[in-house]
């Protein structure tokens, strides 16, 4: 698998906006080596995998993994979403930890 780690000052330009024709809204993030499309539920999922670790005061990971939800779901929402992983925290964890040891070298 090909790591990239990208930093603020490799970010060029972050462009949100619902493209005519659309109902959601789509994310570019314009980088130093690459441009990269976000779909706005992905973005969510960041979102998400953000709040439930960033702002939980004992927290330290989370695992959303693409599901395909085939009950009924609120309208408006993909039949494949990022749902949690539960109790996903220590593998969270520890793959974080390996990706960043890995580009040390």
């Amino acid at each position: 698998m090909d790591v990239k780690i990208y930093s603020n000052q490799d970010v060029l330009e972050i462009i949100a906006a619902i493209p005519k024709g659309h109902y959601h809204t789509r994310f570019i993030l314009k980088l130093k080596d690459q441009v990269i499309v976000l779909q706005e539920a992905t973005v969510a999922g960041l979102l998400r995998a953000f709040a439930l670790t960033a702002l939980h005061p004992t927290r330290k990971g989370i695992i959303l993994k693409n599901k395909l939800v085939k009950q009924e779901k609120k309208h408006g929402f993909a039949k494949y979403q990022l749902i949690e992983i539960p109790d996903s925290e220590e593998e969270a964890v520890r793959q974080v930890s390996m990706i960043l040891n890995m580009n040390k070298h």
